[in-house]
């Protein structure tokens, strides 16, 4: 579970790391002297947001301050932050007065079940806060196979991300994984108080090294929509159009269909009709 402090440190090294990524070029700023190190210097931050720089190295060093929301608007802009990593810097900073309260059961509607099944042979699913697999249609099981067993998160999205060989044939898998991290740490870091996700972090940092080195990054970013394409070992090659919906009554809720490519299409229905 994420304490106060574990939640400074979290904005420290999200500060941090976002500092590190930029240069004085980007801001306008004379590159100056050698550096040690990469990125923006804390007082040339602190310049740029207008703030106390002996202030923002407090923040970075994890102490107890408070940023105001004003304050967090110069640091956004400073970073040149984008929409995601904004909302995840307010979430960091201001929990008590942006996490938003979940239900305590995830429950998918009957239309929404409806909706995924009548969408065959284009795979659909829905996933919850957690990116738990809510439920899923018969062409994402050809696919995906999300009915298989893989303890001990067998029904997370993430987990099985990173240990299914069929969820790693994604043709860019490197810069795949690297998104699905940012996305997965934005969201997480909504529910400060779940010790959940906590537990499954630390599983995966156990179980994969590609999702350690990521997760170290403390990059954040929002769900991409676009061309997915799968070098599938049973299924051979496959390409779909990806795009992710919010439910309007449930917002942790999310539905993400692939739309196949005509041959694709031809041969998930080929598969389903027999």
């Amino acid at each position: 579970m994420m304490n106060d402090n574990e939640r400074r440190q979290a904005l420290a090294d999200f500060l941090r790391t976002r500092r590190a990524h930029l240069t004085p070029a980007d801001v306008n700023l004379p590159n100056g002297s050698r550096r040690r190190t990469p990125g923006l210097r804390r007082e040339e931050l602190a310049q740029l947001a207008n703030i106390g720089t002996s202030w923002y190295v407090s923040l970075e060093q994890g102490r107890d301050v408070r940023p105001s929301e004003q304050v967090l608007e110069s640091l956004a802009v400073a970073l040149r932050l984008s929409y995601a990593e904004r909302r995840h810097l307010f979430v960091l900073a201001q929990p008590h007065e942006l996490m938003i309260t979940a239900p305590p059961e995830e429950i998918v509607t009957a239309a929404h079940l409806n909706s995924i099944h009548a969408l065959n042979p284009h795979p659909a699913y829905i996933m919850g806060k957690r990116w738990d697999l809510l439920a899923w249609n018969k062409a994402a099981e050809l696919v995906f196979a999300f009915s298989e067993i893989a303890p001990p998160h067998s029904r997370n999205f993430l987990w099985r991300c990173f240990t299914s060989p069929v969820l790693r044939s994604h043709s860019q898998w490197d810069k795949l994984a690297e998104s699905l991290i940012a996305q997965f740490r934005a969201d997480s870091a909504r529910f400060p108080g779940d010790k959940w996700f906590s537990e499954l972090i630390d599983d995966l940092n156990q179980s994969s090294e590609v999702f350690r080195l990521g997760w170290a990054k403390h990059d954040v970013k929002g769900i991409p929509d676009g061309h997915k394409s799968m070098n599938h070992p049973e299924l051979g090659n496959l390409e779909f159009e990806h795009v992710t919906l919010q439910m309007p009554a449930d917002p942790d809720q999310k539905m993400i269909l692939y739309t196949c490519s005509p041959d694709t299409a031809i041969k998930l229905t080929t598969l389903l009709s027999s």
